[in-house]
């Protein structure tokens, strides 16, 4: 793929110099904007390799067009140009993520060589995270179980997520498998070789989360008998995990809003500012949105959680995965990996007409509690039928000493949804998601006579 550099230079005698340059190796694919704005427009629609900027510019600056650079594309480099060449300037500039800081005029040579070398850390960040990809996918210690659309779709927007060094809120019910997610976020991305830490919000009083994520210094309360460092600091150049971060106290709330935006902290009872570079990820099956805007969590720190937003969707929605996830649960618990029993297409027909408030939790506690079931190398549904929790608003309709058919099941869905809809057959069929065709043979399979 040929390699994309855009120019940025509000003065159009040195960028055109600097396009034609350029454009005379046909090996680049050379653009060009006449200011800082038009720069940011460019980059928040489509992807460069390289960027060469002037440093000032009217309006948006050559380090505002280097910050956006880094929050869209992190793999791209950049490198500053300017007639006014400082040391504090050029230190900001690298501190930002700069490749390199060039002052004008411009020697054609250097900028030529500058240019090749950015380009070859660009190529080989991209082959890295190529490679990381294929070993997290086939030998990775984590991974997403399931092949049906949604939780391909999960799949697609994690590798996404991943390669955006950005903060993400993680939503969904409880035992869909949020920090799972979180974990597969962290091994696809650039931060895959330092530390992964996850933190239960919920678990601990306020002094006790100040002091786990922070740390404290010698002397800084009784039985603090040495230094300890927090959370925060061990996952330095890593990810930290907030789960259930929702269950935050407001005071609490304050003082990671605080981290969030200066991203430096104090130990509990230090007077010195301690920097860290972490990416934030946080979880919650909460609808922060609505507490914030009732006042029980904060509008800002909401705000800084939700760069962007990854929803898990539970169980329910992704049933084909249920065989699937059934088999790894037996290989993960089984005694004896090399004899995994098989299961019964009666249990399975079981196991996918149940509706698992609990989720894919859930799922792993019934799949454990089938190997008490296995007749040699068979899991059958003799003793399982009495072992399926049957309560709650899930709970399966129970004729008899059976369990319905899954034919029953759909039966008397479509007779819910008939029902619903006053027999308005288009309207149900756009409700089952299927065709009008598809609904009328259902009809006429099952004896159901509802006419328009």
């Amino acid at each position: 793929m040929i390699p994309r550099i855009l120019v940025v230079d509000d003065e159009e005698i040195a960028r055109e110099n600097v396009v034609y340059m350029l454009e005379k190796d046909s090996k680049y694919e050379i653009f060009s904007a006449a200011d800082g704005g038009e720069a940011i427009k460019l980059v928040q629609s489509q992807e460069f390799d390289l960027v060469l900027t002037d440093l000032r510019m009217k309006g948006h600056d050559g380090i505002a067009v280097l910050s956006a650079v880094k929050k869209c594309w992190p793999d791209c480099e950049v490198i500053i140009i300017t007639g006014y060449a400082t040391i504090s300037t050029a230190v900001e500039a690298m501190q930002k993520g700069a490749y390199h800081y060039l002052a004008k005029p411009v020697n054609m040579d250097e900028l030529f060589a500058l240019v090749q070398k950015a380009l070859e850390k660009r190529a080989l960040k991209a082959e890295i995270s190529k490679l990381r990809k294929q070993v997290a996918s086939h030998a990775g210690t984590v991974k997403i179980i399931g092949h049906s659309p949604t939780t391909q779709l999960l799949k697609e927007s994690i590798e996404q997520v991943a390669q955006l060094d950005c903060n993400v809120l993680i939503q969904g019910e409880t035992g869909t498998g949020k920090e799972l997610v979180a974990r597969v976020i962290h091994e696809l991305s650039a931060r895959a070789d330092k530390k992964f830490v996850a933190f239960n919000c919920g678990a601990f009083t306020e002094e006790l989360i100040t002091s786990e994520l922070f740390g404290y210094e010698k002397g800084a309360f009784t039985g603090a008998g040495q230094v300890k460092r927090g959370l925060l600091e061990m996952a330095d150049g890593g990810t930290v995990f907030f789960d259930e971060v929702g269950e935050l106290s407001l005071a609490m709330q304050v003082k990671l809003l605080r981290f969030l935006q200066e991203r430096t902290f104090m130990r509990v009872g230090g007077t010195k500012e301690i920097s860290v570079d972490v990416r934030i990820l946080a979880a919650t099956n909460k609808d922060l949105k609505k507490e914030s805007e009732e006042g029980t969590f904060r509008v800002d720190l909401f705000y800084r959680l939700d760069v962007l937003t990854i929803q898990v969707p539970p169980l329910a929605k992704r049933k084909e995965d249920i065989p699937l996830l059934v088999n790894h649960f037996l290989a993960k618990h089984s005694p004896n990996s090399a004899e995994i029993p098989k299961v019964s297409s009666r249990v399975i027909e079981t196991l996918l007409a149940y509706e698992y408030p609990g989720n894919i939790r859930e799922l792993e506690n019934i799949s454990q509690r089938l190997l008490l079931h296995s007749d040699g190398d068979l899991i059958n549904g003799s003793a399982f039928d009495r072992d399926l929790p049957t309560t709650g608003s899930s709970q399966l309709r129970d004729t008899g000493n059976s369990w319905p058919s899954l034919e029953e099941h759909e039966k008397n869905y479509i007779l819910e949804v008939l029902d619903e809809v006053e027999g308005n057959k288009s309207k149900a069929a756009k409700i089952l998601k299927i065709d009008r065709v598809s609904l009328w043979r259902k009809i006429k399979r099952y004896g159901l006579d509802n006419p328009d």
